[in-house]
């Protein structure tokens, strides 16, 4: 077996089943050493990224480059540069051949030196020329495995340096886990998937691994393993030699927690002793064996790696001299399976020894405390002028954060989250008084009024520039809330921002404990909530607990928009009328807040104004319109850095992908969504993702994939707390449970929808729920419940979702005989989901129609009947002479968006250009 569990070659001499993968290597491999390059490999655990890593490795060597090998370790990714330590470790020596500027620069970065403070942009051409340098006498192949551990300033550094290899004789493979984040910037570096294995090389794989496997016992593990390498070739031994014969096989995990259970079995296998020396290695991360041999307790000896070399779990890599382990999952088996008080011990022990890197000390001492302590805190806010020194300000924060928790006086916590606060201003340079409200919270005990401004500013540019965490955010913001004058004052503009800006966080988390905290602070808000914040956070954090009784000031509220000019509180209130269905009302007040921004300069109003109109476009089957909305919003929050308002164009596009069945798409939407999303803690936008996954996989009829997606938001039989898009896959996941026979769970989930009673939110939300219950339902009563659903008056505006439930209803008619009902429904749903293009769900209906009896060519999708509303107004004024810029101003539409929608309008009319358009709108219908 390879070094992370992968398949050892066959008896070909070639890895089974990877020979298209092989051959991208050696191509990859091949040209980079030419003309450099870089790629990444992405995939699941266990799936062979690692081996074809080996590979790549494997091909350089044979053609005389030089190639050097890293890889992200959890531990370290705190510790600033680590991880580029590590790359550049084998080419030190290099390092006195730059330029002063570089060498200095790299020097501070790496901690070699005591040199000035260096920007990340320095290094990073430090780093280029380094690698240039080192190619000049031969080619470089630098192979990092395991990105999103990598710490984030290195992840930055050789992101940008992946980018620019052109021309350089110098390759970058790097490998991470599907679904995992990085802070290493994937863009513009071309990636490939690495598959599970087919079917017949899964088979041939486990036959020469595992011989003596009784057949059905193959067969289900082959079922069960869907292809993953490492599932394939660990699974067996796992199983008992009565098991192997097919006797008392054990129900089996999904192929994830599968995967970690072998892991964990494998690390409670070896002596304590054994166990104990792996929490030092894991925790210690750098794998160097002195710090084993030198920090271990009494109670280990080196000779107990040996029973973790030969269960090959671990192995000493003959280049660096260092113990690594074979799979990540591994190293997280260890440290899952340690107890508390043996992580606090290791660290401690780790401090004591690590005398000589003060930063992992540090961390080590705040690993091992439980209670504050003055000295760890003061060595952290040391570490943290060391990151800036370096250029990591985002390691900076969470130092002097994890300080503040461990200062034991309000004086010193209260300077430190003030300087975290600043710190986190100062990454846009936004914040003009920093500097002045930093002085007074360091020369006041308490510094109240300084310290929640910059955090407020902080935790908001930290929030939509993605350039830190949630946590991170959400601590700073805590922090500096609990150290202001107590009750706070409702009246005060600062505080209430601040509480504005908490539940956004929180919303954005979706995490019910992260709530709790805002709870407080509102307790303490004298003399009371402001009601429209009150009016937000019903609608915001619950909904399906808190907002029903909050919707009629909502409605109240939104009358009042076409008085309002103040485009901050039509933001909030179009922001507390997403997850309840109110967005058509706050339409005609968010184009004026479009239009006004653009006058203004006002770029994150703009940017909110499209995210809010793009959502009420998706539901209203207004498609085309938000396909040019969003590439609009995203190309305005890229350009400015709006990194999580950029993503939430993704999540649009995403859907619209998926509802019209193009897999491709929604697959690299939803990808980039997650990557970008983990790393941050962005809760909000893996749900999303799993909508749209769910959504693309209902529509394709890959049931199980469906059921799976839609329960990573909602568990099957509850209404997530404080997860809001759980209000809107409640019939995805009653219809995918149903499809995989899971009947049980569809009607515990119908019913704990229908028990909370969202139906009374929303004339959509009643449409799924007692949708869902009727498809739940036992065919007698089911009938009764769809026409129920179908009765609700209101439904019309959401056209995509209705014409789901004539399918549905169809669907159940045609199984009851029903011909004649069923055609009426099917007809109705045909004509929706063709003018919306949604593929997949037409060609559904299609079959259930020729089921019937009945067969239905494709609807015309040309002419002026095709056009949308939008579309029509659009063409009629350019028709009548108006320049973009024109018809612009007068929809409060860009320009760039009304050009989107002429390009997409003149193939549906048969004309070329717009001097044509005026006969071919001459027999269009009246509306």
């Amino acid at each position: 077996m390879h070094r992370d569990g992968s398949p050892l070659p066959g008896p070909t001499g070639q890895l089974v089943g990877r020979d298209h993968d092989l051959v991208l290597m050696r191509e990859f491999v091949d040209e980079a050493l030419l003309c450099g390059g870089a790629l990444l490999l992405s995939g699941d655990a266990g799936v062979g990224k690692t081996v074809l890593l080996d590979a790549a490795a494997e091909r350089a060597h044979g053609a005389g480059a030089r190639v050097v090998r890293a890889a992200g370790v959890e531990f370290e990714s705190t510790i600033s540069f680590s991880g580029l330590h590590q790359v550049l470790q084998p080419l030190f020596a290099g390092i006195e051949g730059l330029s002063d500027p570089y060498r200095n620069a790299l020097g501070a970065a790496l901690g070699l030196d005591q040199g000035a403070p260096s920007d990340q942009l320095l290094v990073a051409n430090a780093v280029l020329t380094l690698f240039a340098q080192g190619a000049a006498e031969r080619p470089l192949l630098v192979v990092v495995d395991d990105l999103p551990w990598l710490d984030r300033a290195s992840a930055t550094v050789l992101g940008f340096v992946a980018r620019r290899l052109g021309g350089s004789r110098v390759g970058v493979l790097g490998a991470y886990r599907s679904g995992e984040g990085s802070f290493f910037e994937h863009g513009g570096v071309p990636r490939h998937h690495v598959q599970p294995l087919g079917r017949a090389a899964a088979a041939a794989l486990i036959e020469s691994r595992s011989p003596s496997l009784a057949p059905r016992v193959r067969e289900r593990l082959l079922t069960e393993a869907q292809g993953n390498p490492l599932a394939l070739l660990e699974l067996p031994t796992a199983l008992s030699s009565t098991q192997r014969s097919g006797a008392g096989m054990p129900e089996l995990l999904p192929l994830s927690r599968r995967l970690q259970a072998v892991f964990a079995s494998r690390v409670e296998a070896l002596p304590a002793s054994t166990r104990l020396l792996l929490l030092y290695a894991v925790l210690d991360g750098t794998g160097d064996l002195r710090v084993l041999a030198s920090a271990g307790s009494e109670a280990t000896r080196m000779e107990d790696l040996s029973d973790a070399e030969r269960a090959g779990l671990v192995y000493v890599d003959e280049s660096t001299g260092r113990l690594a382990f074979r799979h990540p999952l591994t190293r997280s088996a260890v440290v899952e399976l340690s107890t508390s008080d043996q992580r606090r011990e290791v660290h401690r022990a780790l401090a004591a020894y690590r005398t000589d890197r003060p930063d992992r000390r540090a961390w080590h001492l705040a690993h091992a405390a439980v209670e504050p302590d003055e000295d760890v805190a003061v060595l952290l806010e040391q570490v943290a002028r060391a990151n800036v020194r370096r250029g990591d300000a985002g390691g900076a924060i969470n130092a002097l954060l994890r300080a503040a928790e461990l200062s034991p006086r309000g004086y010193e916590r209260s300077r430190r989250i003030a300087e975290a606060a600043y710190l986190g201003a100062d990454l846009t340079g936004d914040l003009r008084d920093v500097p002045r409200l930093l002085e007074e919270a360091r020369l006041a005990d308490g510094g109240r009024a300084g310290p929640l401004v910059a955090a407020v500013a902080a935790a908001h540019h930290i929030l939509l520039s993605g350039e830190g965490d949630l946590d991170t955010a959400h601590r700073l913001l805590v922090g500096a809330i609990r150290m202001q004058h107590q009750p706070y004052d409702a009246t005060d503009p600062t505080m209430i921002n601040a509480l504005y800006t908490l539940a956004w966080l929180c919303q954005s988390s979706q995490r019910a404990e992260l709530w709790q905290p805002l709870h407080t602070a509102l307790s303490l808000v004298k003399p009371g909530i402001p009601d429209q914040l009150a009016l937000a956070l019903s609608t915001m954090a619950d909904p399906a607990r808190t907002a029903p009784p909050a919707l009629a000031k909502l409605d109240e509220a939104i009358t009042s928009l076409d008085r309002e000019v103040d485009p901050v509180r039509v933001i909030r209130i179009a922001m507390t009328s997403l997850y309840v269905d109110r967005l058509p009302g706050c339409r005609t007040a968010l184009r004026r807040v479009l239009r006004e921004g653009r006058d203004n300069s006002s770029l994150a109003v703009e940017i909110q104004g499209l995210v809010y109109l793009g959502r009420d476009h998706f539901a209203a089957g207004e498609w085309d319109e938000l396909e040019a909305q969003a590439t609009q919003g995203r190309d305005l929050g890229e350009a400015h850095s709006y990194q999580l308002l950029s993503t939430e164009f993704l999540y649009q596009r995403a859907l619209v992908a998926a509802a019209r069945g193009d897999e491709a798409t929604t697959r690299a939407l939803t990808d980039e969504m997650t990557l970008w999303a983990t790393p941050r803690g962005v809760g909000s936008y893996l749900s999303c993702a799993s909508h749209a996954r769910a959504l693309a996989a209902i529509g394709r009829g890959r049931f199980e994939d469906a059921y799976r997606h839609a329960s990573a938001i909602s568990r099957p039989g509850e209404l997530a707390s404080h997860v809001p898009p759980a209000l809107f896959v409640v019939m995805d996941l009653v219809e995918a449970a149903v499809r995989t026979g899971r009947i049980k769970e569809a009607a515990a989930h119908a019913a704990v929808a229908r028990e909370a009673g969202i139906d009374a939110i929303s004339p959509r939300l009643a449409l799924l729920v007692k949708a869902s219950a009727a498809i739940a339902a036992v065919d007698h009563d089911a009938t009764a419940l769809f026409e129920e659903a179908l009765a609700v008056p209101g439904t019309d505006r959401w056209p995509f979702e209705l014409a789901r439930v004539r399918l549905a209803y169809a669907e159940r008619l045609r199984r009851a005989k029903a011909t004649s009902e069923a055609r009426t429904q099917l007809g109705d749903a045909i004509d929706a989901f063709e003018r919306l293009g949604a593929r997949p769900w037409a060609a559904r209906a299609g079959n259930e129609l020729r089921a019937t009896g009945l067969s239905l060519g494709a609807a015309g999708t040309s002419g002026p009947a095709s056009l949308t509303p939008q579309q029509r107004e659009i063409a009629m004024l350019a028709a009548a002479g108006l320049t973009n810029k024109q018809i612009a101003e007068r929809l409060f539409l860009s320009p760039r968006t009304v050009a989107a929608h002429l390009r997409q309008l003149f193939p549906k009319l048969g004309v070329a250009s717009r001097a044509a358009l005026r006969d071919a709108l001459a027999h269009l219908p009246p509306e």
